[in-house]
Parts: structure tokens; sequence; C-alpha cells
């Protein structure tokens, strides 16, 4: 096991969604993760050996069971992280709150992911990544003018979650080696999304966005951040923002800026192969039609060759099929995998600790749960706490 994390002893309470990805990560970077399941699968069946649940010892353990419980105990007694993902209060009723280790294992860092939160008048109430983003404003501001679209799970989910409570979990850790002490890490995505959203706060504090969907820079409306549908029914994105990256779009499609104060007319009906001024949102509609019109005249992939080699900010979407095997995610063994099997690389990279993708190798054996059940490879929790007591 390498990494920068190494020596670092996590326990995992499983749970779905981000604390799931947060462990993978923390295993990715090294840390020694014990990944405590319960006596069924999850819904699905994908609680053990898929490549979410990389790089960690599983093991079933009924915490309803006073004797399994003990033992669960015990072994967080000896970690430098607890990860849950709970509705608040769980642990406390299962014994396995915060205060239950202040004594027994004070440097304890006790991360807490949840979506809204530790307190508040919804913190006990159920809800899913599209609910935290729509309370929070930001589905609101996603998608066309119609209706709110949501960004897959990945905004709060990921962005929001995982990312968030792994950022709690490496500073406390930091804090603790000045203070000797651990602390409750309270990482909402409802509070994450809040951070990844500030700047588009900073924009509307001053005037440059609007609450109006479809109407802003980055949502869709401006012509030059936006997707267009080529001749073979694929897409491009186009994210030419800053001058020198338009003005090398406009070459590749063939047209050029009507400069300013020309009152030369321009039409989608006849185009004169120039645009109007873009720093006028009022223009936007018209470029887009024209912007629109060329790329409709070549495939995905001829526009890809054509723009390859310049700096307009023109990339094909591509399926994740397709991401595999285009050169920079192969050259930065970005993604593994074909088909249906892709597997994401571990990152950051790190230059002298580097961390490493281990392949998930066991499953948690179907064994009565009241002998906290061993993986195939005979590993048992028993197993576990001892090797972490002699470190």
């Amino acid at each position: 096991m390498s990494g920068p994390l190494q020596g670092v002893k996590v326990v995992e309470l499983a749970a779905l969604g981000p604390a799931p990805h947060a462990a993978m990560m923390l295993a990715d970077m090294g840390a020694d993760v014990v990944r405590i399941v319960g006596p069924a699968p999850f819904i699905g069946g994908y609680d053990v050996d898929t490549h979410l649940q990389r790089g960690r010892t599983t093991v079933r353990a009924d915490l309803k069971d006073h004797a399994a419980l003990a033992k669960v105990r015990s072994l967080i007694n000896e970690a430098d992280v607890l990860l849950e993902g709970f509705r608040p209060g769980t642990t406390e009723r299962l014994g396995l709150g915060p205060a239950e280790f202040l004594e027994g294992n004070p440097r304890l860092i006790y991360a807490r992911m949840t979506g809204w939160g530790q307190s508040g008048p919804l913190a006990a109430r159920a809800g899913h990544d599209i609910n935290y983003l729509a309370l929070s404003g930001a589905l609101n501001a996603v998608g066309p003018a119609e209706h709110p679209v949501p960004p897959l799970n990945l905004v709060g989910d990921f962005g929001a979650g995982s990312m968030l409570v792994l950022t709690g979990i490496l500073a406390a850790l930091v804090e603790r080696e000045y203070s000797g002490m651990g602390q409750v890490v309270d990482a909402a995505m409802l509070d994450g999304i809040g951070m990844l959203s500030q700047l588009i706060l900073e924009l509307r504090s001053v005037g440059m966005w609007t609450d109006t969907r479809g109407s802003n820079l980055l949502d869709g409306a401006a012509p030059y951040y936006r997707c267009y549908r080529c001749a073979d029914g694929q897409f491009v994105a186009v994210g030419a923002i800053e001058d020198p990256f338009y003005a090398e779009l406009l070459s590749g499609l063939g047209l050029r800026e009507q400069a300013a104060g020309s009152r030369e007319p321009i039409s989608s009906a006849e185009p004169t192969g120039s645009v109007p001024e873009r720093i006028n949102p009022a223009n936007w509609p018209l470029i887009t039609e024209l912007f629109a019109q060329a790329f409709a005249q070549r495939s995905r992939d001829e526009w890809d060759k054509l723009f390859r080699d310049t700096d307009a900010c023109v990339t094909p979407v591509l399926s994740f099929g397709e991401a595999a095997h285009t050169p920079q995610v192969v050259a930065r063994e970005t993604l593994h995998g074909d088909g249906a099997n892709i597997v994401a690389a571990a990152a950051p990279r790190f230059s002298r600790t580097p961390s490493a993708v281990q392949v998930p190798e066991t499953r948690a054996t179907e064994s009565p749960v009241s002998e906290i059940s061993a993986t195939e490879t005979g590993v048992t929790l028993e197993d576990v706490l001892k090797q972490w007591q002699r470190k």
C-alpha cells in the first residue's frame, strides 16, 4: 500500500452516495480503510467487490448485536477516522456516537456526511442530491429556460458531498498534529453546494447574473459557452470566453465579428459571414443561430480535427465509453477499461507518495452476522483489531 495517507486507520460505516466515494479516495491515497457492512446487501447488491468499494477490508457486522457492537467499538477506539453517512442521531442510537469515544480515543476524527446537516429543521428528513440542489438555489440555475435539469448527482453527492467531507477529514488530521485532539466533522451537502456556488453568488451580487435560467454567461445562453449539434447528430462543446479564444473560434467557423458601430444587416436567413458584437447579450440569440448553422455543416469528429490544435476551446462531447479512448485521457491514464467496465484512476497525483487503485479482490462472506463475518481470505474483525493494535 502506498500514498500520502499511509498509516492512517479509517473505519467506514457503510452507507450510500458520498461516504463510500470519500472512503474510496482515502483508500486510494493509502489509508487503511475497514468497511463495516450490515447483514444484508444494499439495494442492487453492490455492497462489496466494486471499484466504488475498492481498497478496503470489508466485514459484516450486525450493529444491533451486542457482541458485534462491542467489537466494532473496540476497532473504532484504535482508528484515526470514523466515517459515517447516516441520518443525524443514528449512530448515537446504536451506541456509536461521538461521545462514546471521547475517553477511549480522544484523537478520533469523527466525520459525519449528510444531506441537510446535523442541525436545522430538515436535519432528520430524507433527501437525495436533487433535493439538496433544489433547496440551495443551484438547481434552479441549471438547464434550459423551460425547466431545471439535474446535473447527474455529480454536484450534490460528490462535489459538495464526498469532496467536502474529505476536506474536513484532511484538515482535522492536520490540526490534530498541533492539538493532539480529534473532533467532529459535520459535512452537509447543502453547505457544500453553497460553497460551490460562491462564484455565481458573487456574479449575482454585482449584477452579472440573474435568477432567470438560460439567460446568463455560463448557463447555455451565451453563444460561446454552450453545445452545438453537428451534421452527424453528435455534439461539440464551445467554451471560447476570452477574446483570443473567441477569435480562433470565429476563424475556424469561417466567420468574423462585426466591427463596433457597424450597421451591416445580419440575419440567420441570409448569413453574411459576420456576426454581431457578442458583448451585447441582445445579440446572443442571433449569434447562436449563426453558430448552429455553421456547426451543422460538419460532423463532430471533423470539427474536432479542425479545432484540435487551436485555442478555440472546442471539444467533442463524448460518451463515457468514447472518453476512455481519447488521447488526453489515455495519456493521463485517467480512465481504465472498456465497454461497460470503465474505472477511474486515483487522483490527485502525488510526486513522492503516489496514490494507487487497489482492485477489489475479496467479498464479504454470507456467514452468520453473529460471527462478524470474515472475507473469503479469512480476515476477521478480530484480525484487523490485532493488526491495528500492533501499529
